[in-house]
């Protein structure tokens, strides 16, 4: 006979639910609060909003590089210029004669390599046409090797055409390329003379696969251009050693004309001929290169030290700003998630650009695609007009369509915007179970008992 009054105490309960658990949601009867569909046009409207991001500060922006105050070695000291005096007869010194042998490439050298190419008969018969478009040049670089595709680099610096071809020859049959080729010297770049004084064009002379002798060495620099035959002599700077011929001398004899140069040899043509004001003009001329040579080094250390200086300024600058944002020391702009978000919390809004609802949606305490209603998407945006105090604008974004996820890239947030999205209905029902069933389960044991 109790039963019928409890099971109606039971279902009058479960009606009840509606006000056991409240969600939030937004409303807009009390007319403060104004709802605005998110679309192509209200988008447009929204983002008339004026906003200056923060920006980082000038720190981050700047370098280490640019000039700075440099001292280096200092000027140049002026050279010597001390009259020379002539004396009754001029010494004939002859260089060493140079070890004959075959020319070895070196650094700077660049070498042709013809290669087999697989062309029309025409072109086979004509070879020169099929050489051509077989051959490739390859410059001998610094650490004395050449690149070649397929092969890699191969070592040829001090080697003769011969120990070259053997090398090449090697490293094709090893890399399984077919090893017919040919090999030359193109240009001939490592081995040199400097021809200087009284010539007519002061030049540097390349050594190459043929002797250099020093009449023609001469001949290269357009001759010799002084008047002056008693009294000139050519002045040979080998390894440190002067050595001294009189023109005189040298015209008259054969011998001397072909001397043959090394690499390396300075040849100066002189109208004096003192042997050691020749040679103390070397010396001179060689310790003023040291020198500047020298006050490049230290502007250069004394540059690295100087940007060095810069760049741990700027790093340190930069580290305690990293700092101040950590423990939220720096004014930063925020926008505030609430509702069926993954973590209720603040997103901040980047330096340098504006975000969109999408960053904050898309961010690490956004959108929850479990409990969260694509349909409730809104943006809570108070009005800035103190005559509107407390009037809010609600921007609908209806997310069902996940076509219109699209104008949430393009809608941009302002400080203190609050994104709210609401629950699924059946979240809504779930919760209220969760807090209706215990009781429910309480007063049916009671009934029970």
């Amino acid at each position: 006979m109790f039963k019928l009054p409890i099971a109606a105490s039971i279902l009058f309960f479960l009606a009840s639910c509606g006000t056991v658990y409240v969600s939030p949601k937004v409303d807009a009867r009390d007319g403060k609060v104004r709802v605005l569909p998110v679309n192509a046009e209200t988008v447009l409207v929204a983002n008339r909003a004026k906003y200056n991001p923060k920006q980082l500060p000038a720190v981050f922006f700047q370098n280490a590089g640019g000039a700075g105050s440099v001292r280096g070695a200092g000027a140049v000291p002026p050279t010597s210029q001390s009259e020379q005096q002539r004396p009754a007869a001029m010494t004939l010194r002859i260089p060493p004669n140079a070890a004959a042998g075959p020319y070895r490439i070196g650094v700077g050298d660049v070498l042709l390599l013809a290669t087999k190419s697989g062309g029309s008969t025409v072109e086979e018969l004509s070879g020169l046409l099929a050489a051509q478009n077989s051959r490739q040049g390859y410059t001998v670089q610094d650490d004395g090797a050449i690149a070649i595709p397929d092969v890699g680099r191969v070592n040829l610096d001090g080697l003769t055409l011969e120990e070259a071809e053997a090398q090449l020859f090697q490293s094709l049959v090893q890399s399984q390329i077919d090893p017919t080729f040919s090999l030359e010297i193109a240009e001939f770049n490592s081995k040199r003379v400097s021809l200087g004084g009284a010539v007519s064009n002061p030049t540097v002379a390349p050594i190459t696969l043929t002797p250099l002798y020093l009449d023609e060495a001469l001949a290269a620099a357009g001759g010799i251009s002084t008047r002056d035959l008693e009294f000139a002599s050519i002045r040979i700077y080998r390894d440190g050693t002067l050595y001294q011929i009189p023109l005189e001398e040298y015209l008259r004899r054969a011998d001397l004309q072909k001397v043959r140069l090394v690499n390396g040899d300075s040849v100066f043509v002189d109208t004096e001929f003192e042997l050691e004001k020749a040679q103390s003009y070397f010396q001179e001329q060689i310790t003023l290169a040291q020198f500047r040579q020298q006050g490049r080094v230290q502007a250069l250390a004394e540059l690295n030290a100087e940007v060095n200086l810069r760049r741990s300024s700027l790093s340190e600058e930069r580290s305690n700003f990293k700092d101040r944002v950590d423990f939220d020391a720096v004014d930063r702009d925020f926008v505030y998630l609430t509702g069926e978000v993954s973590k209720p919390g603040r997103f901040t809004m980047p330096f340098g650009r504006q975000a969109s609802l999408a960053d904050a949606l898309y961010s690490d305490s956004g959108f929850s695609s479990e409990t969260g209603n694509p349909s409730q998407i809104y943006v809570l945006r108070g009005s800035s007009d103190p005559a509107e105090f407390g009037a809010v604008t609600a921007w609908h974004l209806d997310a069902r369509n996940a076509a219109n996820m699209s104008l949430a890239t393009r809608f941009k947030m302002q400080p203190n915007d609050i994104v709210f999205i609401a629950e699924q209905p059946i979240t809504r029902w779930n919760r209220a179970l969760k807090q209706v069933f215990p009781s429910v389960i309480s007063l049916g044991n009671a009934v029970t008992n």
